[in-house]
């Protein structure tokens, strides 16, 4: 899970400061003030990871990545190239990480548990570069820090802070840049004889982008067949386009969510409890076409059932959600933007319940962008029965200044769900429309007397 984000000079932010990232990290605002920025952030790492090309420090985008953010001077605060980014990410590895006695480098001693990586990168006219990565973490009352730091262009020395590294006589100390914007070069290795460890650091980056999961504000439009050919996919897709695929792999393997439950029961049971439908179906089209399938929903008991691109569009744009939720593996971290999107108030509270429930029994992290004052207020009344507690959640407000500088302002909650430093025009000026209105009613029956 992520503990903590921070960054410097990206995008609409000057400094991000520590974020303290929970089970449900909650980010509110206006629109422009920075939320998304901090997903992009996140999504950046992520497609850096899964990049073939080792020698792009970041892959900042194209039509087919997770987020096209365009060129370096497109991200860097204010277009000042000569600042840098700088990134910093802190999580529990998901496996496992060790740390060997420096004498004896087969024989693992020390487990880390809290992994910290940070990286800051500049623009060299031509090129970006890294300036400098450090993976730091500390055992007991010791700390720890491995990394790189550049010397010249193209030259790169060692970061080690709490560690005896041997090096080899004769080789160099000096080495080429790193593997993208984390990774060890292999010469690093050579040079070394107890660095093999040092690769651990880097998977473990690896396996944290790896696990994270994304769905976009925009969902697919519903379908009246829905072709699969037996593909297991890796997750829903950025628009939810894969999620029936993902609930028939999910059938075909007949794996369990929980307490005896399949993913497709646990969906419809879902549907059933937001109001949406009573019974929700994946059915195999007649033949000859036996790859194809119709999703169909019973809205009432005693309604028919019909095909769900016949009924409201909410039960199309919230299937993604509740499917990822529960199809990402255990421990995951899953990015949804706006996932309230087309729904109706009741269903956007009781989304809050799919969120709590999905970090209880998957063990996922879920880090949202929203606009909606339901989804929130549930998650505060969970907060006040004791359902979901209060250090369980992580909620911001974003605001731009007059400079277009972004703010982050944690919400303060209490053990009853209050939040104890509300806002100015939260969720617009509420209170203020109600005075307009009872001031224009006056006037209108003033006018008419």
């Amino acid at each position: 899970m992520i503990t903590e984000v921070a960054a410097e000079n990206f995008k609409s932010w000057r400094d991000t400061g520590p974020i303290r990232m929970a089970p449900i990290t909650g980010l509110f605002g206006p629109n422009s003030s920075g939320k998304t920025a901090i997903l992009q952030l996140l999504l950046l790492l992520k497609q850096t990871v899964e990049s073939s090309d080792q020698q792009q420090v970041l892959q900042t985008g194209h039509e087919h990545t997770y987020v096209n953010l365009g060129t370096f001077f497109d991200i860097i605060h204010a277009h000042r190239i000569s600042s840098g980014i700088t990134i910093s990410i802190e999580w529990h590895p998901i496996q496992e990480v060790y740390i060997p006695e420096p004498d004896q480098t087969s024989h693992p001693q020390r487990s880390i548990k809290k992994l910290n990586f940070s990286t800051t990168i500049q623009d060299l006219r031509d090129s970006i570069a890294v300036k400098r990565f450090t993976y730091s973490f500390s055992i007991g009352s010791h700390q720890y820090q491995f990394g790189m730091e550049q010397e010249a262009e193209q030259k790169y020395n060692l970061l080690i802070k709490g560690y005896d590294l041997k090096p080899i006589h004769n080789r160099s100390t000096t080495f080429p840049a790193p593997i993208k914007c984390y990774g060890f070069p292999s010469e690093v290795f050579a040079s070394y004889q107890n660095a093999n460890f040092l690769k651990e650091f880097v998977l473990a980056f690896e396996k944290l982008g790896q696990h994270i999961w994304y769905l976009g504000p925009l969902r697919e439009y519903p379908k009246r067949t829905y072709v699969w050919s037996g593909q297991r996919p890796q997750d829903v897709g950025q628009r939810g386009e894969l999620a029936i695929a993902a609930l028939l792999a999910a059938r075909k393997s007949k794996a369990e969510h929980y307490s005896g439950e399949s993913l497709e029961e646990k969906v419809a049971q879902w549907l059933k409890e937001l109001g949406l439908a009573h019974h929700f179906s994946i059915h195999p089209f007649p033949y000859p076409r036996n790859e194809m399938y119709e999703v169909s929903v019973k809205l009432t008991p005693g309604s028919p059932d019909v095909l769900i691109t016949d009924v409201g569009f909410g039960i199309s744009q919230i299937l993604p959600v509740i499917v990822l939720c529960y199809y990402a593996p255990k421990g995951a971290t899953i990015i949804l933007e706006q996932p309230e999107t087309h729904l109706h108030p009741s269903v956007q509270a009781g989304l809050a319940d799919v969120l709590i429930d999905a970090i209880r029994t998957r063990q996922i992290q879920i880090i949202l962008e929203s606009h909606s004052e339901h989804l929130l207020r549930r998650l505060q009344r969970r907060i006040a029965e004791g359902t979901l507690d209060s250090s369980e959640a992580a909620l911001y407000f974003c605001t731009t200044n007059k400079l277009g500088i972004s703010r982050l302002q944690p919400l303060q909650l209490d053990q009853y769900g209050n939040i104890t430093n509300w806002p100015e025009n939260f969720f617009g000026d509420e209170f203020g429309d109600i005075a307009a209105m009872q001031e224009a009613m006056l006037k209108r029956q003033l006018g008419s007397a």
